[in-house]
């Protein structure tokens, strides 16, 4: 009995903490379905007294919404892929391989991890300037190449696989990239899935560096164009919501299609 009353706790305290984390994205949708007047108005209220798709109908209309779409999955997706290469390649010598400095070098990732992003962003667009690398692919997705937090989780998975596959591997005759590229990479779907997740999550909704990279709307990617909408003195929350929540979809369909390797990736990496 005493089981079960525990095990009815667990399911509201979890229901509860589903619906706070679900109530800002329901209230963000359904606030764009509601005139501009009606989402000022005061008290505010969540449904909406007339629905409307204007805002919607205003991002489409008023910037190049599939020209920041089609940018933000160049961006992220060429971030993701070029990060999944690098941060497993080192991931395999930390966690494979044996060589002078080692330790040390890993430690150095480990620092990387805990240094902000804003500290060394404007020592990197200086830098990036000089290189006339502004505005540019390269100048976007290069500082981006690689991730401490990529290398350190796909680290923790490599470990865990056991020794004897590369041992055999070597005895085969098998090159070291052989065995990361045809035995370890194939064993790690679950966690480079996970990480590629985090990767196309972190750069899809990132504003500051595309904002700070892009000058015109050439390579502006989604949060960088929608922050168009946000003056100094006025902010249309309709059309940003809409542009949110349409900015949204892309990510949550993502998430449901790559969902039973990224527990599992999470699972085995023992990330928590």
């Amino acid at each position: 009995m005493r089981q079960v009353a525990g095990r009815s706790v667990s399911y509201v305290l979890l229901f509860l903490a589903a619906v706070a984390i679900a109530f800002p994205f329901l209230w963000m949708v359904l606030t764009s379905l509601k005139p501009e007047n009606e989402i000022v108005s005061f008290p505010p209220t969540l449904w909406p007294d007339t629905f409307t798709l204007s805002a919607y109908h205003d991002v489409w209309s008023r910037i190049p919404f599939m020209q920041y779409l089609k940018n933000t999955v160049l961006f992220a997706g060429g971030v993701t892929l070029v990060s999944l290469l690098l941060d497993s390649l080192a991931a395999y010598a930390f966690g494979r391989l044996q060589f002078r400095g080692k330790n040390l070098l890993f430690v150095l990732v480990l620092v990387a991890l805990m240094i902000p992003v804003q500290v060394t962003m404007i020592p990197l667009f200086i830098m990036l300037n000089k290189f006339g690398w502004i505005n540019t692919w390269i100048g976007l997705i290069l500082p981006r190449a690689t991730n401490a937090f990529g290398i350190f989780m796909l680290r923790q998975f490599f470990i865990g696989l056991p020794k004897e596959l590369d041992e055999s591997a070597r005895i085969d005759g098998c090159s070291e990239f052989r065995i990361y590229w045809n035995i370890i990479l194939p064993l790690a779907k679950p966690a480079l899935a996970s990480l590629a997740l985090f990767h196309v999550m972190y750069n899809w909704n990132d504003l500051l560096w595309p904002l700070i990279m892009t000058n015109n709307n050439t390579l502006r990617t989604l949060p960088a164009g929608l922050a168009l909408f946000m003056g100094q003195h006025v902010v249309e929350y309709g059309v940003l919501t809409a542009g949110a929540s349409l900015a949204l979809a892309p990510l949550v369909i993502a998430f449901l299609m790559a969902q039973k390797y990224f527990i599992q990736g999470i699972a085995f990496t023992g990330i928590k």
